[in-house]
């Protein structure tokens, strides 16, 4: 593969600028070192580290501008010539993939790797061995030691990201020589790749602190470890990793499920879940009473939010985003009218247009979550009200006005003035405390239904203060129970990229991502008083071959040993 060539270029740099043969194996070169010099390789390392957080990817922009909800049916991007439109037309193949990440993630990979292996080497002799030196030189140590279990999650991280992609891909923890082969790397089978994540999670959850202080915000914690080992093992007992019926004719069945007992993954999933909840909560992280603040400035310091990755300051998402009836405002990622219907009304019972009352004002007694994630029409955005009525400044026709009749609020920064350029920090969300409660949830309704503990987890995320919507009642079949989580994080993780996932893993991408894409015109009676028509926007693809990616033919060219994922 590709990956690993570049992994050479790395190896023979590497030799010469930072393990000199002869710097580490001389004895005298090393009595002679000075503070100063031992502080440049620390630093030198230590910089490794952040090039490699530096890796993860946000969500703001992640394909030509667009997010990935505009894949699902939680949003249509504005611009029909936008790359993220292939996976909705059904136009991507191994050829063309807009979100190929396969090289990104392996050469991330590759950096830790090759840290693991450069970290060891960091000569500290010489503050080992002054008597004044001794605060710093332990220290140093133990933050070389804690970085190396935080770029294990890291490579962990990046490793769930593969397969939740492309199911099982090789697993490669250490660098190549030149006298090693590039052409004959075969895919690790899906339970090996799930179980060294986990592995690693463990090894690190044991070595991490639970929580940092104000300068050390946004590091891997053990909270974060014991978060990723749950997410993956709902996804190891979801529906995609134990059902091979859609791939017809496929044997290399290792690569994308699992065999043996799936209750006990779900169990494995639960218990996950519950001792990360437990370690979360006894260490101050809490469910936010404030919604819209778990994604504004204050990201990096909400006590919800467990793992984020911080942006520096820029306006790019608001223009990319907020409506062109805006000075510099271009759309983008515009909710759809699926996500819209999935917002319960303010009572717990389903909107139903079908109802005069519910029809003749849409919004008004929803789910608080709606009206701080999705700026409907008439709703006070930036300071007016949004007229996404025809002939509005935010409707049709104009030019790019949103498809759907509705704008994006969730992550947006309303206060900017873009006109003057203004900017400010945002942070992408990776894992929060709703998350947690939620996998229990599912994973319990699956191993032990009708245990009291998953209306208590559901209900703890619609009753906490800002959202006060009301538990779920208490005579729920499984299959409801199931239905009724499957809603709540459509609605709880709106925007924050798990519904692509989730409909995946579920296995209901086939029918839901088939399903026309609606919203709704809208006309203007009078001041306050609108006519609402839903209509569909567009018609999508989703092939069954589509619940994994391809793995890129030229990747498939280089090395001989990558089998291709099913029906590709």
């Amino acid at each position: 593969m590709k990956i690993y060539f570049v992994t050479i270029l790395y190896i023979l740099f590497f030799s010469c600028c930072f393990v000199s043969c002869e710097g580490y194996l001389e004895p005298e070169i090393m009595s002679e070192i000075t503070v100063e010099e031992a502080t440049s390789e620390y630093n030198y390392v230590r910089g490794q580290v952040a090039h490699i957080y530096g890796d993860i990817k946000s969500g703001f922009l992640i394909i030509d501008g667009a997010m990935l909800a505009s894949a699902s049916d939680e949003a249509e991007h504005t611009l029909g010539t936008a790359a993220i439109q292939h996976f909705n037309r059904g136009t991507w193949n191994e050829f063309q993939n807009p979100d190929n990440v396969w090289n990104d993630y392996y050469r991330s990979i590759r950096k830790i790797n090759k840290f693991l292996i450069s970290s060891d080497n960091v000569n500290l002799d010489h503050l080992k061995n002054n008597p004044d030196q001794q605060t710093v030189y332990e220290t140093y140590m133990a933050n070389i030691n804690r970085w190396k279990y935080e770029v294990r999650f890291l490579r962990a991280f990046f490793y769930f990201e593969l397969i939740k992609r492309y199911g099982g891909v090789p697993l490669i923890t250490d660098l190549y020589s030149l006298d090693d082969s590039f052409d004959n790397i075969p895919r690790s089978s899906l339970a090996d790749c799930i179980d060294f994540i986990t592995d690693e999670c463990d090894a690190a959850a044991q070595a991490l602190p639970p929580r940092y202080d104000a300068g050390e915000l946004g590091r891997v914690t053990q909270v974060a470890a014991m978060a990723l080992k749950s997410r993956v093992l709902l996804y190891a007992a979801s529906e995609l990793f134990n059902n091979i019926s859609w791939a017809s004719g496929y044997t290399n069945t290792s690569l994308i499920a699992l065999s043996g007992d799936r209750q006990v993954r779900w169990q494995s999933a639960a218990n996950a879940a519950k001792a990360a909840i437990t370690l979360a909560e006894n260490n101050g992280y809490v469910l936010s009473s404030n919604y819209k603040a778990i994604f504004g400035l204050n990201t990096h310091t909400n006590n919800e939010v467990i793992f984020f990755r911080r942006e520096s300051a820029s306006n790019s998402f608001e223009k990319a985003n907020i409506s062109v009836g805006f000075d510099l405002g271009n759309s983008g990622t515009t909710p759809t009218q699926n996500l819209v219907d999935a917002y319960e009304m303010n009572d717990g019972s389903k909107f139903d247009w079908n109802n005069p009352e519910h029809a003749a004002n849409p919004y008004a007694n929803r789910d608080p979550r709606l009206a701080l994630t999705i700026a409907t029409n008439n709703s006070t955005f930036k300071g007016r009200p949004m007229e996404c009525w025809e002939g509005g400044q935010d409707g049709p026709p104009i030019t790019q006005a949103s498809k759907t009749g509705y704008y994006l609020r969730k992550y947006v920064n309303e206060d900017l003035n873009l006109v003057t350029n203004q900017t400010s920090t945002h942070s992408w969300v990776i894992f929060r405390l709703a998350e947690l409660y939620l996998n229990y949830a599912e994973a319990l309704n699956e191993a032990d239904p009708g245990n009291n503990d998953i209306k208590t987890y559901v209900d703890k995320v619609r009753q906490r203060s800002g959202v006060n919507m009301p538990g779920l009642p208490s005579d729920l079949s499984q299959s409801q129970m199931r239905e009724r989580i499957y809603n709540e994080r459509q609605v709880e993780f709106a925007f924050e990229d798990h519904r692509l996932w989730d409909l995946r893993r579920w296995m209901t991408a086939s029918s839901v991502l088939t399903a026309p894409v609606r919203g709704v015109q809208i006309s203007k009676i009078s001041d306050n008083q609108f006519n609402y028509n839903v209509t569909n926007v567009e018609s999508r693809t989703f092939l069954p071959k589509m619940n994994f990616y391809p793995i890129s033919q030229n990747e498939i060219y280089i090395n001989k040993a990558l089998v291709q994922n099913p029906l590709w």
